[in-house]
């Protein structure tokens, strides 16, 4: 039997979208704020599913997430403009592209630090123990972020090396002002190449990693916040091997792009969060502290 008609179905790479945008009157609806969207919803319901199981109140987490979400979006893109400077503050920059969310740019080192702040804000206005948060939120961030990298994908970015391998993505000249593929003469979209899809490589590891933390929180009986540690801890080694892959322009210092030693500092960084948190527990000597919740005793939930 041939297995010719068999390899002609199959793709030669990946394809990538040749639309990222669509216009409905005077609104523009953008492929990368709806995956942004959808990973927010995801993770606060995840989230609200097992901060149930801590005790938490029906809704709560969506009322942080009024001020965590915010946040988190100002950091990440605070982040990223002064990460990668060149196109708002360099030779033929523009400034006002710096608040153009839609074209991509979310720094998740600022988002992680904008969101635990106004997350923090919100926890002490409802009276929610952060630790119970933090352990709660902590599986549905990573999920959030699998599903925002599908953003990358809509707007044919976040690619590496180029090479020929069966999952190669196929990346097309792209105009972000029009979110759509550039045309040739033809009227066909113009490809550039196929490269390493970067943003699925993360999304695949970042749904791993969401779920290795709640087998950790299965099988392990953690003191509150030390499940938020893990993950401050396990996303930026992934995240570490990635930035390596990537050859989008970027920062460097002492020869490395300026995420890779961000992810190592904040793999120190989740560690300190995980032996505090630890501390912080055996310092009750097992009895909570007056006004916390019960959930804040050491927990095996999954949610």
């Amino acid at each position: 039997m041939s297995l010719a008609p068999l390899t002609a179905a199959v793709p030669a790479a990946l394809p990538s979208p040749e639309v990222g945008a669509w216009s409905i009157g005077p609104l523009t609806i953008h492929a990368y704020a709806l995956c942004i969207l959808a990973g927010i919803m995801a993770a606060v319901w995840i989230a609200q599913k097992r901060i149930e199981t801590r005790g938490g109140r029906e809704g709560v987490v969506l009322d942080i997430a009024l001020w965590a979400v915010p946040a988190g979006i100002i950091g990440a893109r605070v982040y990223h403009v002064i990460t990668t400077p060149e196109p708002y503050f360099g030779p033929g920059g523009s400034l006002v592209a710096a608040l153009q969310i839609w074209n991509g740019g979310l720094g998740i080192w600022g988002a992680v630090a904008g969101g635990a702040v106004g997350a923090w804000i919100a926890a002490r206005r409802y009276d929610v123990p952060i630790g119970a948060l933090a352990d709660s939120v902590a599986p549905a961030l990573p999920v959030a972020q699998a599903i925002g990298r599908w953003g990358n994908w809509f707007n044919n970015e976040l690619y590496g090396r180029e090479t020929d391998v069966p999952w190669a993505l196929e990346i097309h000249r792209w105009d972000s002002a029009t979110g759509r593929a550039v045309l040739d003469a033809s009227g066909q979209a113009e490809v550039i190449g196929t490269f390493h899809p970067i943003f699925l490589y993360e999304s695949i590891f970042c749904l791993l990693l969401a779920l290795a933390l709640l087998l950790l929180d299965r099988r392990r009986s953690l003191h509150p916040g030390q499940l938020f540690g893990a993950y401050v801890m396990g996303y930026p080694l992934g995240r570490v091997v990635l930035e390596t892959m990537r050859t989008d322009e970027a920062q460097i210092v002492l020869g490395q792009r300026l995420n890779v030693w961000t992810s190592l500092v904040v793999v120190v960084l989740g560690a300190v969060i995980w032996v505090l948190a630890g501390r912080r527990a055996k310092g009750r000597s097992g009895a909570p502290d007056a006004g916390q919740d019960p959930v804040e005793t050491p927990s095996t939930t999954t949610g």
